[in-house]
């Protein structure tokens, strides 16, 4: 089977993890996320995963709404390393060798972040899932994907979320609203279409990295996008 793409960076939302739940880890939503990278890993596919930390942070977001934005960030970071820790976790149970690399220095639990050491790790057929964001407040971890993914010469990023591509509006407001199949960095940036933050669409148009939207929770998307069928929405120049 011949694959589209052979180095994928795939960001998932920490919303994309507590399934239906308001907040928190759903331990079955992520033997899900497992299964699908596991079977995209067993077609010999080089895997490098950012995870957000909303689904934890939310939980305490209504105290932080008053503190500094730097300590915030630092929390969500933190929120997202505990993700990152659950699915290794996930993927480890069902036979994936996996890394977590952390931006914050925790050597207890995680590596930290060295770019010639997730190489090693990603040549040898390691998953390598990257906590803490960029290590940095005021980026998100949009941002942390674009970067990781132009630093492991990634060749796509996918942006798994619960929607199903790019819309003009929220398809779940809006019932006019129209899906793209394919739209520019520029017209993402322009018309202010919630793909991500500006800092990670730029990063991905100057380094030329296509951006694939895609439902993961549609089961084989994954590997769909992976061998070339398309799915979702894909931003690129």
């Amino acid at each position: 089977m011949s694959l589209k793409y052979n180095r994928i960076l795939l960001k998932l939302s920490g919303e994309a993890l507590m399934g239906e739940q308001n907040y928190g880890i759903d331990g079955d939503v992520v033997k899900f996320i497992a299964q699908e990278i596991k079977d995209v890993y067993d077609m010999g596919v080089s895997i490098g995963i950012v995870v957000g930390g909303g689904n934890i942070f939310r939980g305490v977001s209504e105290s932080a709404k008053d503190m500094d934005r730097v300590s915030a960030d630092y929390m969500g970071m933190l929120a997202t390393v505990i993700n990152s820790l659950a699915l290794q976790n996930a993927l480890e149970n069902i036979g994936v060798p996996t890394r977590v690399q952390t931006a914050i220095e925790m050597r207890q639990i995680a590596e930290p972040y060295i770019r010639r050491r997730a190489m090693r790790h990603l040549e040898k057929g390691r998953v390598v899932i990257f906590g803490a964001g960029t290590g940095n407040p005021y980026f998100t971890t949009d941002t942390t994907a674009t970067l990781r993914a132009s630093e492991i010469n990634a060749e796509v990023v996918l942006k798994a979320t619960k929607v199903d591509g790019v819309y003009t509006a929220d398809p779940k407001k809006d019932t006019n609203a129209v899906k793209f199949d394919t739209v520019t960095y520029l017209d993402v940036l322009n018309r202010n279409l919630k793909v991500m933050d500006s800092t990670a669409i730029s990063m991905c148009m100057d380094n030329k990295i296509p951006i694939i939207v895609f439902d993961l929770y549609g089961k084989e998307n994954l590997k769909k996008i992976i061998i070339g069928e398309k799915i979702g929405t894909i931003v690129e120049g």
